[in-house]
């Protein structure tokens, strides 16, 4: 979308996105303003109204705030609407509860202007943050939000502890760049997320986290919701922990099941035959298709913008042509056909009878796995050779 320019005179815009919050908006308002005045910072604030029934717009122009009116609803339109407005080069957001104080936000300017792309607000004392009594709910303190947080660094190396801290500060090339496009409350983790995968230069400031001053309604956070919210967006945007790992783990599992079942296994009164190698091909069938819906999730993301190029990725596919691909699947075809065909020999030798279960479906199931891998190359790799089309 086309936003507004950087205004002369304007360093640093402060973006509140805002519904129902006449409780506490004039205090937030008034925080940065006086932040501004103290810092000698040229700044503005704007308020992002996402269809407040309270008066809180009204209140917001009192108190000398811009309002920008955003009728898409959800955390993330807010956000969006009031950025595309702002005409500072570096941008501030934070929640208008009065549970953050606006009156740090001149530490955050600081590291801004030393050149740092995302300045994220850490409240948890990981990261020398505080929390005040009642400030933030058990469950969000001690385990969502610290579980949540080591992910997005041991996943996508965000070099935070506090990935739902709502307070921090950007600049307008890094949003840009990003093209955030979450319209509800993932909005914020998908920010450090694709920051931390396009390489964005990022700091961490620690804050304190004051109880919220709402009177009139409740928080807009739902824990459970938006937990299992959160890690749905993680899995989309890790296509590694989705579908490789997993992938790789039961394609290992039903080697090694190949590995003691296929010549049979009688030990310790323990016996693993036919039953067992039918078990092994799931595993296989499922961790290749696992691996394969990984290919298409990351080749579509990467063309799509999603996420950034991967380098190791593009070698692999250029590795993997749809012509090597054809040929590997119609080698596992005609081995898995040869396979079953000899099976049928056998059972034509008996007169189409009775078989002897334990040597027939040695032949027979690694024959039908050998063909469903072999059938599934070929489709995947005209497949992952299309969505190559509309990469750059």
């Amino acid at each position: 979308m086309a936003r507004d320019g950087p205004a002369d005179g304007v360093e640093v815009s402060v973006v509140i996105p805002c519904l129902n919050e006449a409780d506490t908006l004039a205090t937030c308002i008034e925080k940065a303003r006086r932040a501004f005045a103290e810092h000698a910072i040229p700044g503005e604030v704007v308020v992002a109204d996402n269809g407040s029934d309270d008066g809180s717009a009204d209140i917001a122009r009192r108190a000398e705030a811009r309002v920008v009116p955003v009728a898409a609803r959800g955390y993330g339109n807010a956000l969006m609407g009031g950025i595309r407005a702002a005409r500072g080069r570096y941008v501030i957001m934070g929640d208008a509860d009065d549970s953050y104080d606006f009156g740090e936000l001149p530490r955050f300017v600081t590291m801004l202007r030393e050149g740092h792309e995302l300045v994220q607000g850490c409240r948890l004392e990981s990261g020398g943050g505080r929390v005040l009594p009642r400030a933030m709910p058990f469950l969000h303190r001690y385990l969502g939000n610290p579980l949540f947080s080591a992910m997005a660094r041991r996943w996508f190396r965000a070099p935070i502890h506090d990935v739902y801290c709502g307070f921090r500060g950007f600049t307008r090339d890094l949003y840009d760049r990003l093209d955030l496009r979450c319209a509800g409350m993932e909005f914020a983790t998908e920010m450090v997320i694709k920051a931390s995968l396009w390489g964005a230069r990022i700091a961490e400031v620690p804050i304190t986290l004051h109880p919220h001053g709402r009177k009139a309604h409740a928080p807009h956070l739902r824990t459970f919701r938006d937990g299992w919210r959160t890690l749905r967006f993680f899995m989309m945007f890790s296509p590694r922990w989705l579908y490789f790992l997993p992938g790789a783990l039961l394609m290992a599992f039903g080697l090694a099941g190949y590995t003691v079942a296929l010549p049979g296994f009688h030990a310790l009164g323990v016996t693993l035959d036919a039953h067992t190698l039918l078990v092994a091909s799931l595993a296989l069938i499922l961790g290749y298709q696992s691996i394969l819906f990984g290919i298409f999730t990351k080749s579509f993301a990467i063309s799509a913008g999603f996420l950034p190029r991967d380098l190791r990725f593009a070698r692999l596919l250029s590795l993997a042509t749809l012509e090597k691909g054809i040929v590997a699947g119609i080698l596992g075809c005609v081995v898995g056909v040869l396979l079953i065909l000899a099976a049928v020999e056998i059972w034509r030798e008996v007169g189409f009878g009775n078989l002897d279960y334990a040597r027939t479906m040695r032949l027979v199931i690694p024959g039908v796995t050998l063909t469903t891998l072999g059938f599934q190359t070929i489709l995947s790799s005209f497949f992952v050779s299309i969505l190559d089309l509309g990469r750059p």
